[in-house]
């Protein structure tokens, strides 16, 4: 106790250096006396805030020339859209990115104010240019092709800018990275937590930008890595290609969930394996698998950085009743080095307008949950709950949700969870 005391001292004690007249939105955490009030710390986002163009054709596309269909700007980037799903889950997270002073990048920031949401963490610069995504949909609200234009976000997004809110950082009851960061960047993120203790989520984004695990891993509280990020961030955490992709050893479509979980169980042991506490692995309408070491550990954020009013409040009361906690916590008494427990979380029927957003909305309704102060078995099915809800949406994050429908859904999800493993790996 006395060394996180100590930590957090040097902490205030760099940014009254560095900061002489103390800025109230860069340093949350800090009172005009001096005080750190825990009340005010918030979940930390940093990643991309991209601006997504959607093409949606009306009948089948013709390569060679135009497909009637609309055109439509949307507001994305991972950690953006996670972001905005926590913010109407009832938090209010701060987002660190990059913006340009141009037409995506003034959209991005009009939304983000008008939300209520600060801004001082996000860089901006008339020399940035604004991240881009421009994604081609097939008739069945697939992506059918996409080209990004993101890499102001790995040149602005740097240590030296992300330094300025460490503060912030070490006070957050957790930290999200997506993988779009730069290598150094991601350290210097997963660091800064490190150093108070907070806990660190790590979306992978995509196969290639997962194998950036290799730099953090030993930081990281979470990762939620689809199937094919899982097999490249185990083989990257390996150091070779022990592991095929899937579709070269299987065809998904043939496989129950539970062979499907038999498939992927030693990649996800290489990544328990090397410190990372919570895998949760999403598996499309399939839902998600969530796999610890030992058992459930029921992983809460301390009751001083959690906040039960508002819509949080609510969120958190009602799944408190309609799901109550520690469902699994008698399984906890094994070995945790050797045991590997795993349980499948369903997924919800949907009526599917688009699956953009749907796992970043997963990922942002499982931390909202967290941060509101509810166990990882809770907050996953909180999590798949609001992922149903994004992909019956046009945009990527639903404009609003409603308490009763998200703890109904979530009720359903964590009625029907079951264990699929749970034994030694020795």
């Amino acid at each position: 106790m006395e060394s996180i005391i100590r930590r957090r001292v040097q902490v205030l004690s760099h940014h009254i250096t560095v900061l002489p007249e103390a800025n109230p939105v860069l340093n949350p955490v800090l009172l005009r006396s001096g005080q750190v009030k825990h009340g005010d710390a918030e979940a930390v986002i940093i990643g991309g805030m991209v601006l997504d163009i959607h093409a949606t054709p009306s009948t089948l596309t013709n390569p060679g020339t135009t497909t009637p269909g609309k055109v439509r700007y949307f507001l994305g980037g991972v950690a953006r859209n996670v972001a905005e799903c926590m913010s109407k889950l009832g938090t209010k997270p701060y987002m660190i990115s990059a913006v340009g002073l141009d037409f995506g990048g003034n959209m991005l920031l009009e939304h983000w104010k008008s939300a209520g949401l600060s801004t001082e963490g996000i860089l901006k610069k008339k020399d940035i240019e604004t991240p881009v995504v421009c994604i081609v949909y097939d008739l069945n609200g697939e992506s059918a092709a996409a080209v990004a234009s993101v890499e102001a976000i790995e040149r602005y997004l740097t240590p030296e800018w992300i330094s300025h809110f460490k503060g912030t950082i070490s006070y957050a009851p957790v930290l999200m990275v997506d993988a779009n960061l730069n290598l150094p960047s991601l350290e210097a993120s997963c660091q800064m937590a490190a150093e108070s203790e907070c806990p660190v989520w790590f979306e992978p984004v995509s196969v290639a930008k997962s194998q950036r695990i290799t730099s953090v891993f030993k930081y990281v509280t979470f990762a939620s890595p689809n199937e094919d990020e899982l097999i490249a961030m185990a083989n990257a955490l390996s150091g070779g290609n022990v592991f095929l992709p899937l579709k070269h050893n299987h065809s998904k479509d043939n496989l129950s969930t539970v062979s499907l979980f038999h498939v992927l169980k030693p990649a996800i042991w290489v990544l328990l394996e090397k410190g990372i506490k919570l895998v949760v692995v999403t598996i499309g309408s399939d839902g998600v698998f969530l796999c610890c070491k030992g058992g459930p550990n029921c992983f809460r954020i301390p009751p001083e950085k959690t906040k039960h009013t508002g819509f949080s409040g609510q969120l958190y009361r009602t799944m408190m009743q309609k799901c109550p906690p520690n469902r699994y916590s008698d399984v906890s008494k094994h070995d945790r080095n050797s045991h590997l427990f795993a349980m499948h979380f369903p997924s919800l029927p949907a009526s599917v307008v688009r699956v953009t957003g749907a796992g970043d909305c997963l990922v942002g309704g499982t931390l909202a949950s967290i941060c509101a102060g509810l166990d990882i078995m809770q907050s996953v099915a909180v999590g798949i709950s609001a992922a149903k809800a994004a992909v019956e949406a046009e945009a990527n994050v639903p404009s609003a949700f409603s308490v009763g429908a998200i703890a109904d859904d979530a009720k359903s999800v964590y009625s029907a969870a079951r264990v699929l493993f749970h034994q030694s790996m020795v």
